[in-house]
């Protein structure tokens, strides 16, 4: 048969061209019915449907029928057995695929309903990408994620806004998130998120820890169910299509205040599915929910360094210590507003600078400017020789009259 590629370039050639038969049958090496053909049709190249044939299943498809119809759970393999007693001598995929088609006809299809939560039970959480950078300052912009909350209950919504899908990361956007929604849950929900489950359907530990802090417990979905955060999920188109366009954002915590208010009008309104509004059942289920304690727990990025002779490198930036203190040992703790270095010793606070989100910047505290400067200056300082002071009766009596 001729192939579609060929059956068009010899209606172009002749069409567009205008080439003869012959030239046409030079260059493709087609004939000339081929051709003709061809130039005549102006429908591809293809198998016509061939006419059916009688199946050996024919006689038996009135009673393969009935017997679905009385119990459409019935197995292939008893109806084959069925069929067989009565005279039935074809091959196993036919009678397969005629049941596989008849089955659906009498077989009440699965569907879903929506869940009914109680107030309180849970707290659903997840993560979404913003479809633009967001701007950091110093002409950069940043891949940023949206750590969002919902109770299902109330439908009420809450977002934070970080840059990486780090423990400490997600706690802080978890943190703020249950802040916004004002009291605590039964549990959290959570699908396999890197830094909250570690396989096999297991929390991780840091994940553990937050949740046994805070006195919740968890659960995390099962691959692909999406159908139990469904709740959730939806609100992610809402984000994106509703937030997000025709906004512009002059820096993380203008996303983050931008963010808030958004979430505040959408927690104001008349829910389609409830149809109530959202702050009335959110008032309703905070009194069945448990406060928040004080504090919250902590979820501040930690390590602990000895102070290096120049400055501390942090998320692609350097933040400068106290030079006085080398090779001492401070504990850094990076938030999500501030990094701030700690002397494990003594306790005091030796070095505290704001969070850039940025890249490629070089933070010095004034102070630790100056304490180097004197540094450098006592190292270039040249030292006076010693020199003994003797009294002029000594050299009297070494050096006679």
């Amino acid at each position: 048969m001729l192939a579609v590629e060929q059956w068009a370039e010899i209606r172009r050639m002749a069409l567009v061209e205008g080439l003869s038969q012959r030239e046409i049958r030079r260059r493709t090496g087609a004939g000339r019915d081929t051709i003709r053909k061809a130039v005549a049709s102006a429908e591809p190249p293809g198998y016509s449907p061939r006419p059916s044939r009688a199946s050996k299943l024919d006689p038996f498809r009135a009673e393969i029928e009935s017997r679905i119809a009385d119990d459409p759970r019935i197995s292939a393999v008893r109806l084959r057995e069925i069929c067989t007693e009565l005279g039935y001598s074809g091959g196993k995929s036919i009678f397969d695929e005629l049941v596989s088609e008849l089955r659906p006809r009498y077989l009440r299809p699965r569907t879903f309903q929506r869940t009914n939560y109680l107030p309180g039970e849970l707290c659903q959480f997840d993560l979404t990408e913003p479809r633009a950078e967001i701007p950091v300052g110093w002409g950069q912009t940043r891949r940023g994620y949206i750590v969002t909350a919902k109770l299902p209950y109330s439908r009420a919504f809450a977002g934070a806004l970080i840059f990486s899908k780090r423990w400490a990361d997600i706690a802080s956007g978890m943190r703020r998130c249950l802040g916004r929604l004002g009291a605590l849950p039964q549990k959290l929900v959570w699908d396999r998120e890197g830094a909250i489950h570690r396989g096999g359907g297991l929390a991780t530990v840091e994940f553990a820890a937050f949740c046994g802090s805070l006195g919740v417990g968890w659960i995390i979905l099962d691959p692909g169910d999406c159908q139990a955060k469904g709740a959730l999920e939806r609100d992610h188109r809402f984000v994106h299509g509703n937030f997000e366009a025709a906004r512009l954002f002059a820096n993380p915590l203008d996303f983050q205040d931008q963010l808030d208010r958004w979430s505040d009008k959408i927690n104001s309104r008349v829910h389609r599915s409830t149809r109530a509004r959202v702050d009335e059942r959110l008032a309703i289920e905070r009194s069945s929910m448990r406060p928040l304690p004080e504090p919250m727990p902590r979820t501040e990025a930690r390590l602990t360094l000895r102070v290096p002779p120049q400055p501390f490198r942090f998320d692609r930036n350097d933040y400068s210590l106290d030079p006085r203190l080398v090779g001492r040992r401070v504990e850094v703790r990076a938030g999500q507003r501030a990094i701030v270095a700690v002397s494990l010793d003594s306790g005091e606070v030796i070095a505290s600078h704001h969070r850039c989100f940025a890249g490629g910047q070089t933070f010095t505290d004034p102070a630790h400017q100056a304490a180097l400067d004197q540094l450098r200056g006592e190292r270039k300082r040249p030292r006076q020789p010693t020199v003994e002071i003797r009294p002029l009766a000594r050299y009297d009596e070494l050096i006679p009259a």
